[in-house]
């Protein structure tokens, strides 16, 4: 081309979500069974829709309204719901004006970071969830800027390692917490929180509170959302329905906006990004027209209830295979639907190995595995060719720690232990194993 096309942030955005599906496709084409484990979607995990809000929906679909444009902010009776229910917590308050919908957080959070400009950077945790430090990245040219959270302190955020990146990083303007956390499962504590609103005053910054996952939380733990702890500082709230109804094909997220005019340059950017909105007219029009029907329906509350009383249970069975393995940290997740699981130093080493019995699987595993890549993906990958399993290696979310991320969706009781009894016992066969030539191993075990 007669310019280059892309900027050199392009390069920085990567899903390995998604991007292990090319490798499990790759084994189901020659017969290989994958079980999903790679992904946050209920619906694949067996996931039952209640038929109220199916009705709810099924009843929406007959409206001819529902065919139509939106407003371009959202629709004004769910903005008008969604505010109230916001200010029925307490903390910052909120009107219809504040909150504006997206085609998913996805749409959401690329628009955040698109708007920015190039040299403004945004603070995230470590590890990452992949959609907000691609983002980022790709929006300033550079590696995600992140602070770290603990896996030996139940994943937890350093906040000493926050402030002092804060502190000495001029070009940091906001921090992003997620909350519960993608990947960890982590629920921050109230006292967290307040010390993050603390940092953002101390040095002028604004605070993204990706809450998608806000009412995904078991186990007793507690939290907070960030309108109720934000105080006078501005901040943003991502939201949505994807997770909590779930719903994840709707494409249906919001943004709510906290204290847009305690500052010029907040308020511009606030409204840089409904304007931004305008220029694609509207969003998804049944969805958001749902949410206030289905949030005020008699049986919603129990059904999260119960959903999250699922959740807990699973998370406790997931505990029974992990928690004495000597191989891994192991934290009991209390909120969203995920585990990740760190392995310990030096248990993880080149030349370990699962067996495999199939010798074009193993072949494709070589083909993987034959450039230099980071130890959890060459074992995200060996569990994949081996056991038809698919997890996301650590690595990729901008994490210098080695593990995989699991979810807790699997809703058939047999198969929840059974995959999570396999991976247990991957974990140890390979941490336990070497093969100088492991292209030549070809195992006569029945396949998973």
């Amino acid at each position: 081309m007669r310019q280059q096309l892309l900027t050199d942030g392009a390069h920085k955005i990567d899903y390995e979500i998604r991007d292990i599906v090319k490798k499990a496709t790759q084994l189901q084409k020659i017969g290989k069974t994958i079980y999903w484990e790679n992904i946050g979607d209920p619906i694949v995990k067996n996931c039952q829709i209640p038929s109220w809000l199916k009705d709810i929906v099924a009843d929406l679909a007959q409206e001819n309204k529902s065919y139509g444009y939106s407003h371009s902010k959202g629709e004004p009776e769910t903005r008008a719901f969604l505010a109230e229910l916001n200010n029925s917590y307490g903390g910052a308050k909120l009107s219809e004006e504040d909150i504006l919908f997206f085609n998913g957080l996805g749409d959401a959070i690329g628009k955040i970071y698109q708007f920015l400009n190039p040299f403004s950077r945004i603070i995230g945790p470590s590890p990452a969830y992949s959609t907000h430090s691609s983002l980022e990245a790709a929006h300033s040219n550079k590696e995600p800027l992140t602070y770290s959270l603990d896996p030996e302190n139940n994943w937890y955020p350093d906040l000493e390692d926050l402030y002092l990146k804060v502190k000495y990083n001029p070009s940091i303007v906001g921090i992003l917490i997620i909350n519960p956390d993608n990947p960890t499962g982590m629920v921050y504590p109230k006292e967290y929180m307040e010390r993050i609103v603390e940092i953002a005053q101390k040095f002028d910054l604004f605070i993204i509170s990706d809450e998608i996952y806000g009412n995904i939380i078991y186990n007793e733990a507690t939290t907070f959302r960030l309108s109720e702890v934000i105080g006078n500082t501005p901040g943003i709230a991502l939201k949505g329905i994807s997770k909590e109804l779930p719903w994840p094909g709707s494409r249906c997220g919001w943004m709510e906006f906290y204290n847009r005019n305690k500052d010029d340059q907040f308020s511009e950017y606030c409204i840089t990004l409904e304007n931004a909105k305008m220029v694609e007219v509207c969003s998804t029009t049944l969805p958001q027209k749902s949410i206030p029907i289905i949030m005020g329906h008699p049986k919603y509350k129990d059904y999260i209830k119960f959903r999250n009383n699922s959740i807990a249970d699973r998370s406790t069975i997931i505990e029974s295979y992990f928690s004495e393995n000597p191989f891994i940290y192991f934290n009991k997740t209390n909120g969203a639907f995920y585990n990740t699981l760190v392995f310990k130093n030096n248990a993880l080493k080149k030349g370990q190995h699962l067996p495999i019995d199939n010798p074009k699987v193993q072949q494709i595993l070589m083909q993987w595995i034959s450039t230099d890549i980071a130890l959890d993906k060459h074992f995200a990958y060996s569990l994949l060719a081996s056991t038809g399993i698919c997890v996301t290696p650590l690595s990729s979310f901008q994490s210098d720690l080695m593990g995989f991320r699991i979810t807790l969706l699997e809703e058939d009781d047999e198969m929840l232990h059974y995959i999570f009894k396999n991976i247990s016992e991957a974990i140890t066969t390979y941490c336990t194993s070497t093969l100088e030539n492991p292209e030549l191993l070809i195992s006569k075990k029945t396949e998973v």
